[in-house]
């Protein structure tokens, strides 16, 4: 089955075609950098990581863009979202940029996201912003009033083609500053006048201001990826007017189609409202981790499908983290089973033929997650895939029909699909580092506690399994030995 992406400009799925064979261009909004990033962006970036995980998985080369806005998108009162935090801390607005930049890639990086291509941001590419909008000025889509320049939706009849909204359904001043110097409720600004105490503010041929959100993303994508791209992604809460803009403003600027296909994300919700920083009900990434592996948070968010929304409590975590730690104790039986394979005490029945159905039975559940992740990079079908395969190798473990090449073929699966693709299992997670300290010890004392019981010392045998369950680790005793699992 080749790619099908559901293109939120169409509402239907598409069969993928590039603009260039065998390379894909995708842009994804990026944050406003002036607080701590939550899980609600944890969603967006780490559904978007996959995606692009996918798509170089699959042989494409990709080019990622994601911007940093660090100038221009305004609160409902007017504010810039950069200077309410530059007051809220007293610091310079350069110097807010930067902490919380730092913080949301160190976010990302503890959350395992790849870093992107391109980070470009806004205040870097100034001049190319005022290049298009004095583009749209000369083509008669903008015009200049007091110093501040505005887009005519009027002069755009598709305007409001990707939301789905109509001009004359508009309700004005939703989500956008109402001015009276407008023409049109509904045209959106381009550059801002700025007043003489404003800190942002850059030259430009209608005198000092700033440039509007919108107009970043549109010269910052096109400027990397070409007049027409491929994939343009982001949260479906920027539909509008964010994303309605960019489309109006860059088609009408090179008179092509902007993006080709338009995937967004669904929102992360808490008692059945998004989670945002504006309403107080967030948990920042930094938070959930202090209490959480960052591979549950991508169990969890990767439980859900990208473009549907998904709702946060900590039962769910605990569930993800559960679901994370039975793959994980799977793939260190396989590790440990293939290291040592004096102790896999293969059954009679492991014949040549089972091993031959074994590895046909682990071929359905490669073609099972490829299939899944063609289908509109549906993780959650992906993931079931993976713990239906957990299922039957801990039972061919546990019968001793699991031979060496069956192990090595189960080991890379895990690492191609978990590791590589969706960034559940990483390189060394189950054999390497703490994790390897802590799995010895937890063997050593298991072959403790079997000498004890081999010596009749029951009481002694007894205490090392309720100390490792008072910690969490759970023995299980069978015929063929001792395994442990994380509770």
């Amino acid at each position: 089955m080749s790619l099908q992406i559901y293109n939120y400009l169409s509402r239907q799925k598409e069969p993928f075609k590039p603009v260039v064979e065998g390379r894909v261009h995708i842009y994804v909004c990026g944050p406003t950098v002036y607080d701590h990033a939550h899980l609600g962006h944890a969603k967006t970036y780490v559904s978007f990581d996959v995606v692009v995980r996918w798509l170089r998985y699959s042989g494409y080369k990709v080019r990622y863009v994601q911007n940093i806005t660090d100038v221009g998108h305004l609160l409902d009162d007017g504010e810039d979202r950069i200077l309410k935090g530059a007051r809220r801390e007293r610091l310079e607005p350069m110097e807010i940029v930067e902490r919380y930049m730092r913080s949301y890639f160190e976010d990302m990086d503890a959350l395992g996201v790849q870093r992107p291509d391109i980070s470009p941001r806004a205040s870097a590419h100034i001049p190319e912003q005022i290049e298009m909008i004095q583009t749209l000025i000369e083509k008669g889509h903008a015009y200049v009033v007091n110093g501040s320049v505005y887009f005519s939706v009027e002069s755009f009849p598709e305007y409001g083609k990707l939301s789905g909204r109509r001009i004359e359904e508009m309700e004005a001043g939703k989500r956008v500053a109402v001015r009276d110097e407008k023409r049109h409720p509904m045209d959106f600004a381009l550059w801002i006048k700025a007043p003489e105490n404003h800190i942002l503010q850059w030259p430009s041929p209608w005198g000092r201001g700033y440039p509007g959100w919108h107009i970043e993303c549109s010269a910052m994508s096109t400027k990397y990826l070409g007049h027409t791209f491929d994939i343009h992604g982001g949260g479906v809460d920027n539909i509008f007017p964010h994303n309605e803009c960019e489309i109006a403003q860059s088609e009408c600027a090179h008179g092509v189609p902007f993006a080709n296909y338009w995937m967004l994300t669904g929102s992360l919700l808490v008692n059945g409202v998004k989670m945002s920083k504006s309403l107080g009900n967030f948990v920042t990434i930094k938070d959930a981790l202090q209490h959480y592996r960052p591979e549950a948070l991508r169990f969890f968010i990767l439980s859900g499908k990208y473009n549907s929304p998904a709702d946060y409590s900590d039962e769910a975590l605990q569930a993800a983290s559960k679901g994370w730690e039975r793959m994980n104790n799977t793939l260190r039986r396989l590790q440990k089973a293939y290291q040592h394979p004096e102790s896999l005490q293969l059954s009679p029945i492991s014949t040549p033929e089972m091993t031959a159905h074994l590895i046909e039975t682990l071929d359905q559940y490669r073609l099972r997650f490829v299939s899944a992740m063609n289908d509109d990079f549906n993780t959650p079908l992906a993931l079931g895939a993976l713990q239906e395969m957990t299922t039957d190798v801990n039972r061919w473990l546990d019968k001793g029909i699991a031979t060496s090449e069956v192990l090595e073929q189960a080991m890379n699966i895990y690492r191609e699909f978990g590791g590589t693709v969706l960034g559940i299992i990483r390189e060394g997670t189950a054999e390497s580092g703490s994790a390897e300290r802590e799995a010895a010890l937890i063997e050593l004392l298991i072959e403790l506690r079997a000498e004890a019981r081999k010596a009749k010392d029951f009481a002694r045998a007894d205490a090392i399994r309720d100390r490792l369950a008072a910690l969490g680790v759970i023995l299980e005793d069978s015929p063929r030995g001792t395994t442990w699992r994380l509770a």
